[in-house]
């Protein structure tokens, strides 16, 4: 009975001996296996875009529209700087082109005046050029009468006075002739002066629109400054490092303030260059943050840097002077979140993060 009941206890042992080896052996395989495909380091934190709000202008800071890390729409008013001044040197600067514009209309209205007198002037050189070729040819018949005339006066078939008449006919379309030459010169003359008029004039409206541009510039300008004591939003965030109270003096390009825009955030992580030639774009990745133990955030391998992080340091490591020393190189991953796994936008730049690449 004893004997049996040992052999029925030694058959128990080495069953679950054998179960625990099997279920040690399938352990070890999974967490081989687990191990294989997952890839994690500590070196990765919060990344973002951090838009820093600066003055494009000086002056006072008149009103504070905005508290630290309040969430602002883009185009929402931030501050006002007193734009008195900006607007004393707007309508300046509206009136003085307002006021060359005017001069350059006028300008304008005298080479229309210009040109048109020069066109009647053409006309009426045209006019006389028909009258004088009118004339030539009663000057042609005048002379073929007055011939005509001679040749009858001396066979004095044709009386001395009708001679005389005709006579008197060729010596007024001789004086017409001449008369309509000079009334030709005279036009030609003053067509050449009213030439240099109009040359003179366009002159003058090329010079006063360069100076109508210039005054327009200088007002578009203005305006620009008035507007610029207005300083919107350029994106949604919260606001951040909030440096400026109301009355602060301040000048252009001084930072005022910082927005950063939660909904575009990623994770750098820094593994080593043995890690990373398993990990590929489009790979998920699981997210630990600190902050929030026990949370676990999803995201999608983005990319791989051109390079590790010591090579764009201030002073990247020279391996050609001989001094060298291996050392296990870090290759910032670049790591965005899902769509859906920061709802709440829980997390923050600067956060330390541990990230574990799935590669399988």
């Amino acid at each position: 009975m004893k004997n049996a009941f040992n052999k029925e206890n030694k058959r128990t042992i080495i069953f679950v001996g054998l179960v625990i080896g099997i279920a040690a052996i399938i352990f070890i395989v999974f967490y081989m296996y687990h191990h294989a495909t997952r890839i994690t380091t500590d070196d990765a934190y919060v990344e973002g875009n951090i838009h820093t709000i600066a003055s494009k202008v000086s002056g006072t800071v008149k009103t504070i529209h905005i508290k630290d890390n309040q969430f602002v729409k883009k185009g929402e008013l931030l501050l006002e700087i007193d734009s008195v001044d900006y607007e004393v040197k707007a309508r300046e600067a509206t009136s003085a082109y307002e006021a060359e514009k005017a001069r350059s209309t006028e300008t304008y209205y005298r080479l229309d005046v210009a040109h048109k007198q020069n066109a009647q002037i053409n006309a009426a050189i045209e006019t006389a050029k028909a009258n004088r070729d009118l004339v030539e040819a009663n000057l042609k018949q005048a002379k073929a009468d007055m011939k005509r005339a001679e040749n009858l006066l001396k066979q004095e078939a044709i009386s001395k006075e009708k001679y005389e008449k005709t006579k008197t006919a060729l010596d007024v379309t001789e004086a017409q002739l001449k008369a309509s030459v000079e009334r030709i010169k005279e036009l030609e003359a003053s067509m050449e002066t009213q030439l240099s008029l109009v040359k003179q004039t366009e002159a003058g409206v090329s010079a006063q629109k360069a100076l109508a541009d210039t005054k327009k510039a200088a007002m578009d300008g203005a305006l620009l400054n008035k507007g610029y004591t207005q300083i919107l939003s350029p994106v949604d965030g919260y606001i951040t490092k909030k440096s400026i109270e109301s009355g602060n003096q301040i000048s252009a390009g001084q930072p005022l303030c910082a927005i950063v825009p939660l909904e575009d955030i990623w994770i750098t992580a820094n593994f080593k260059e043995t890690q990373v030639a398993k990990i590929k774009p489009g790979q998920k990745v699981d997210i630990k943050i600190d902050t929030y133990s026990g949370k676990t955030f999803r995201g999608i391998v983005d990319s791989i840097m051109a390079g590790t992080g010591a090579s764009f340091s201030l002073f990247p490591p020279e391996n050609a002077t001989g001094n060298y020393v291996k050392v296990v190189q870090r290759i910032p991953v670049k790591i965005v979140l899902d769509k859906n796994t920061d709802k709440d936008h829980l997390l923050r730049i600067g956060m330390s993060v541990e990230p574990t690449v799935i590669t399988q």
